[in-house]
């Protein structure tokens, strides 16, 4: 009696350490995937693009996204477009696979850069050699700020255009074929 006792007094010890977990918080810029056709329906993707939804919060933008620097287009790991055909950015063709894309920011214009990189967290070891393209594109200021960074893939003619929105900016990248 004396033993089962014992061992059930262990028990009750050990046993609500078996069963916890370590799980991290959860992430305050979470993940999110825009694709071409966006519609859930169409399993035969174009176009894929993966990255981390920032939160303004009070912020200003121009202090997140400093004009003239290079940015990860997102929070985290660098944003990876996936491109399951080739397509043309400006007069370039993008052969089928993964990119990283990055911007920067401008005025009037933003750059948008597709670079060979992958698996890169932020901007931290861009490097520019590995650059696949580079487009300058317009800004269009928002007459609504939007609070968390969004991304959207819109059918145009034949063609396909990102939109990239993050506070009153607004910039649309023609991918053409």
């Amino acid at each position: 009696m004396k033993n089962n006792l014992l061992i059930f007094g262990l028990c009750m010890l050990v046993v609500p350490f078996l069963g916890a977990q370590e799980f991290s918080n959860l992430d305050v810029s979470p993940l999110d995937l825009a694709s071409y056709p966006s519609s859930y329906r169409n399993a035969d993707k174009s176009l894929r693009i993966i990255y981390s939804r920032p939160q303004l919060k009070g912020r200003e933008l121009s202090k997140l996204t400093p004009k003239g620097e290079i940015w990860r287009t997102g929070a985290n790991e660098a944003t990876e477009i996936t491109f399951y055909e080739s397509y043309k950015l400006g007069d370039t063709t993008i052969d089928e696979g993964s990119y990283t894309l990055y911007t920067i920011p401008g005025d009037d214009t933003w750059t948008v850069i597709l670079n060979q990189a992958l698996n890169v967290w932020g901007a931290y070891s861009y490097d520019k050699s590995l650059d696949v393209v580079r487009l300058d594109v317009p800004l269009k200021n928002l007459a609504e700020p939007i609070e968390a960074l969004s991304m959207a893939f819109e059918k145009s003619d034949e063609d396909v255009n990102l939109h990239i929105a993050w506070g009153n900016a607004h910039i649309v990248v023609p991918f053409t074929k």
